[in-house]
C-alpha cells in the first residue's frame, strides 16, 4: 500500500493527473479484499493492484474514462456473469480522478506575502515562500508553507513553468520585482501576478521591451493584481488576490 501513496504524491509533484481505484465492496469469493488500491495513469500504467486479469483491465479502462470526464465513478462487476471468472463473487470499485495540487510560489515574505500565504493555504494551495531574509521568512510567520531562504533571482532561474504552478511577485524592492518578472514571465504558468500600480507596470514593460522581451508576454502578467474591491491593507489586498485566484480556477 505504501507504493500506492508514494505514487500519488509523486504524480502530484510532477503535475500529473491520475486516478485512484479502491475496492469498496466485496461479495463472495474475490481476488482482493476491501481497501485494495491501485493508481492508474492516462496511458494505462498502474501502481498497485485490485486483482489483476480481466477485472483489472476493465477497471483501468473505467479509470481512464473517469480522468477524461473529470468525475469519479463506481465500477460494480459480477466476476462470473460479467467477466467469466470462476470466483463466483462480486466487487465494487470506486474510481476517483486525482488532479495535481496547485502550487503557489510566493516571492516576498513581507506583509502582503504573509497575508497571501494564509489565503492560499485556505484555498488548498501548496505554498512555497521565497525570500532570503530569514527574519521575515520564518517558520513562525509561515507555519504551513515551505520556505526557501535563498537569493530569489537564483531560485527563479531554476524554476520551470507548469500548468499547476502559480507565481506571485510581491517583494520589498522594485528592482527585485522587475528582475523576477524578467526571469519568470517568458515561461508558462497557471497564473503569474505582480504587486504594484499601473504606473509601475508600465515602467516595467518599457524596460522589459528594451531588454528584448516579446511584448506578447505582457498580457500574461496579472498586474495590478487582484479583484478591484478598494483594498488598502495587506489583509484586504490578500483577499482581493485570492478572489482573482478563485476566478481563474473556476474559469
Amino acid at each position: 500500500m505504501r507504493e500506492v501513496w508514494a505514487a500519488l504524491i509523486a504524480a502530484s509533484e510532477a503535475g500529473e493527473t491520475v486516478a485512484l481505484a479502491t475496492v469498496v465492496g466485496v461479495e463472495g469469493s474475490a481476488p482482493r479484499h476491501g481497501g485494495a488500491r491501485m493508481v492508474v495513469w492516462p496511458d494505462g500504467r498502474i501502481v498497485g493492484t485490485i486483482g489483476g486479469g480481466t477485472l483489472e483491465h476493465r477497471a483501468v479502462q473505467q479509470a481512464i474514462s473517469a480522468m477524461q470526464a473529470g468525475k469519479p465513478r463506481r465500477f460494480t462487476v459480477n466476476l462470473t456473469r460479467d467477466l467469466g471468472m470462476c470466483c463466483g463473487g462480486a466487487m465494487d470499485v470506486y474510481i476517483e480522478p486525482q488532479k495535481p495540487v496547485d502550487h503557489l510560489y510566493l516571492f516576498g515574505a513581507g506583509h502582503v506575502g504573509h497575508a497571501a500565504a494564509r489565503q492560499a493555504t485556505m484555498l488548498g494551495f501548496r505554498v512555497t515562500v521565497v525570500d532570503e531574509r530569514e527574519e521575515w521568512n520564518s517558520a513562525e510567520r509561515f507555519p504551513e508553507a515551505e520556505r526557501v531562504i535563498a537569493d530569489p533571482r537564483a531560485y527563479a532561474r531554476g524554476l520551470d513553468g507548469a500548468a499547476q504552478r502559480w507565481v506571485f511577485v510581491t517583494t520589498h524592492e522594485h528592482a527585485l520585482d522587475q528582475d523576477l518578472v524578467e526571469i519568470l514571465l517568458p515561461r508558462d504558468w497557471a497564473w503569474i501576478g505582480l504587486i504594484g500600480s499601473k504606473t509601475k507596470v508600465k515602467r516595467f514593460f518599457l524596460r522589459l521591451r528594451a531588454a528584448g522581451m516579446d511584448p506578447a508576454r505582457f498580457a500574461l502578467l496579472h498586474s495590478p493584481v487582484g479583484i478591484d474591491i478598494g483594498a488598502e491593507t495587506p489583509a484586504e489586498i490578500a483577499v482581493s488576490v485570492a478572489a482573482e485566484w478563485v476566478k481563474v480556477r473556476r474559469g
